[in-house]
């Protein structure tokens, strides 16, 4: 049974709120970061030192903010970290919630159906392709959607809305090109 997403949203705009009021605004493109210097620190010992006053990179991005994201790396169990790994796990449960992978694949969507066929495959390689090109932009602009967009936006943080209004001045002729036909 599908959640309405009315009651999605609000759910949704709850946590956020409950997240900023409890611990930090919401963000994860740069835990993708930190999990890749957890693999770089694994096979050279030195990228990430402990010094008197914190902790230090050989990777000027680890470096900066005082050592805050070399930090991160040394020590990863911290909240951001296992956030990230709490929602790969609820999308998991989600999963297994609503029948499991295969009653997943039987249930392609009528829109993507019209416009690219049948195959498992091309979804699941469309949503690879599509989440790395967004998370390539989530670090080139410095953040994730999450983080301008959505924790900015509640913060009335301006660059929250300008990030919003260009994501979905992108979104919206990328959707009407991508999807020519309807269901």
């Amino acid at each position: 049974m599908p959640l309405n997403w009315k009651t999605g949203g609000l759910l949704l705009g709850l946590v956020f709120f409950a997240a900023v009021l409890l611990v930090k605004p919401i963000g994860v493109s740069t835990q993708f970061v930190i999990l890749d210097g957890i693999v770089a620190d694994a096979v050279s010992a030195d990228l990430v030192t402990k010094t008197e006053d914190g902790y230090s990179s050989t990777n000027a991005y680890l470096d900066k903010s005082g050592g805050k994201y070399a930090k991160s790396v040394a020590n990863p169990f911290n909240y951001g970290f296992i956030f990230v790994l709490a929602m790969a796990l609820g999308g998991f449960l989600s999963v297994i919630a609503r029948g499991g992978l295969s009653a997943r694949e039987r249930r392609i969507p009528a829109l993507w159906r019209a416009n690219f066929g049948d195959s498992p495959a091309k979804r699941y390689a469309a949503a690879f392709v599509g989440g790395f090109v967004v998370l390539y932009g989530a670090r080139l602009a410095g953040g994730c959607t999450s983080g301008h967009m959505m924790s900015g936006m509640m913060q009335t943080s301006l660059s929250g809305y300008i990030f919003a209004l260009g994501a979905f001045a992108a979104a919206v002729p990328v959707s009407l090109m991508l999807f020519k036909k309807e269901a």
